[in-house]
């Protein structure tokens, strides 16, 4: 949902091995590091698939998959990159930078929001023998807030890597082991994971900023049971699959009831199991297809999501009354459902890469009326890379975004105007210093991708809102601005 992110040049003192121990030292002080591809919060990589499929072989002489590659702005001195990645050993340090404007609608204003991230990804069979078995994490620190705070918008956040930082120099995102065996055919993982970021999930997302698409739907992260970037939960996750081309994933997510409180997510440090509350688990099932002489991939997944917790109710009281009329608090009900279907699908190549070409992609996402605020979205957009030749790793997205919220939600807030109450709608997602009752809203977004330098993306952005936060009362907002990513080493 971005992200990712020591020394460089310490080739040029040490030796490799040295440079091995330094860095191990480094993952250990950070808790066994490994990042998740980093692209779920920065991100203008590919869709990746989501695990290499089964070749029959190990990958690069070894049977965990491979490390993450990435063009970096600081030079390879001395080849120290190759030689830890030879030792299975990657280290990746970057900045995502997000700044937005507001242009028309009944405010102005601009702010900024950002995020550093250091990843390491270790292969445990290159560097000490242990087949199969890799470790990975994430650490970040962020700042700043989204402008469309400013015109009353909670609901699709004009920047996505804003917030749930804990407000620390330092946030732990997640750190996990994962087991690969049988060529990659099951692939376990466990440890301290968001569930979203191996269910609906999708790098190609983070090609834009609007938290409507990066770095999941947001539909897909309004309950605390359904962790995302960059908080996590005790996690297990096991992926099979049984032919190249198709896998089924479930997981099961020790969900905390502080996960989005200060006292939970402040650091991601908090390893205790005192606020677990229930149990997340989700199921996807997905085929990656290759289509053509010019093997166009694809990526198609339906998933489906329960939690066991406790969910207050958005419009009845436990008498089955609206609790706005009887004063009484909103029924509590014992568990939550979702369902998502995810597809994107190259439709045209422009070179050999697994970005250069047109990609289409499109989503839906339901969530369960009576305790959801957002109870479904749905999504279009288009991707096309490598469309000019001159500059082959530039690139241009536009997507579409529509989001309902649960009738149940507008119920409470209808009546509680009608009353003449204030509107609180169910506490979460609502601006309570511009009321009106809340019911859908539309999201545009474009931006083009400008290859600046080696390891230097910058993309000037524009964003329209329609009805923001799903108010009739709000004027529709535009807004310019950019994202820039910048991946040190």
């Amino acid at each position: 949902m971005t992200i990712n992110e020591t020394k460089v040049g310490a080739r040029a003192v040490f030796s490799g091995r040295a440079v091995a121990v330094a860095t191990i030292a480094l993952s250990g002080l950070l808790g066994s590091t490994a990042f998740v591809p980093v692209m779920a919060q920065t991100g203008l990589q590919p869709s990746l698939r989501v695990a290499t499929p089964p070749s029959g072989t190990v990958f690069e002489g070894s049977s965990v998959p491979p490390l993450p590659v990435n063009e970096a702005l600081l030079p390879d001195f001395g080849g120290y990159r190759a030689t830890l990645r030879n030792m299975g050993i990657y280290v990746g340090l970057d900045n995502v930078d997000e700044f937005a404007g507001i242009v028309s609608g009944d405010h102005t204003g601009s702010t900024n929001a950002g995020q550093y991230g250091l990843e390491t990804d270790i292969d445990w069979e290159k560097l000490a023998g242990v087949r199969g078995f890799s470790t990975h994490s994430i650490m970040v620190g962020r700042y700043g807030i989204p402008a469309s705070r400013i015109f009353g918008d909670n609901l699709d956040p004009s920047q996505e890597i804003y917030g749930a930082g804990g407000n620390v120099a330092i946030h732990l995102v997640d750190v996990y082991g994962e087991e690969t065996l049988a060529h990659g055919r099951v692939d376990f993982a466990f440890g301290r994971m968001p569930v979203l970021n191996d269910f609906a999930s999708s790098p190609l997302y983070c090609n834009f900023m609007n938290n409507a698409f990066c770095g999941n739907p947001k539909a897909s992260s309004d309950n605390f049971a359904v962790s995302s970037y960059p908080d996590a939960n005790w996690a297990f996750r096991l992926r099979v699959r049984p032919t190249a081309l198709t896998y089924v994933q479930a997981g099961m997510f020790f969900t905390e009831d502080n996960i989005y409180s200060n006292n939970g997510f402040r650091s991601g440090f908090k390893f205790n199991s005192s606020h677990i509350s229930g149990e997340s688990i989700p199921v996807q099932a997905g085929f990656e297809p290759f289509f053509g002489p010019d093997k166009l991939p694809g990526h198609y997944s339906v998933g489906f999501i329960y939690d066991n917790n406790n969910h207050n109710d958005n419009y009845l009281d436990a008498n089955g009354a609206p609790f706005v009329l009887s004063g009484l608090p909103p029924k509590v009900r014992k568990g939550q459902t979702a369902e998502y279907a995810l597809v994107d699908q190259m439709v045209l190549r422009h070179g050999p890469g697994a970005t250069n070409g047109l990609i289409a992609f499109a989503g839906f996402y339901h969530n369960d009326d009576n305790t959801s605020t957002r109870t479904s979205q749905g999504e279009v957009g288009l991707i096309d890379h490598g469309f000019w030749k001159a500059r082959p790793q530039d690139g241009i997205s536009a997507a579409f975004s529509y989001l309902e919220v649960s009738d149940q939600v507008s119920k409470t807030e209808a009546l509680q105007q009608e009353l003449g109450l204030p509107i609180t709608g169910t506490g979460q997602f609502y601006d309570s210093s511009t009321p009106g009752v809340q019911s859908h809203t539309y999201n545009f977004e474009v931006n083009y991708q400008i290859h600046v330098f080696r390891g230097v993306t910058f993309a000037p952005d524009f964003q329209y809102f329609i009805r923001p936060n799903a108010q009739a009362n709000l004027s529709n907002a535009a807004v310019i601005g950019f994202k820039s990513h910048i991946q040190l080493f």
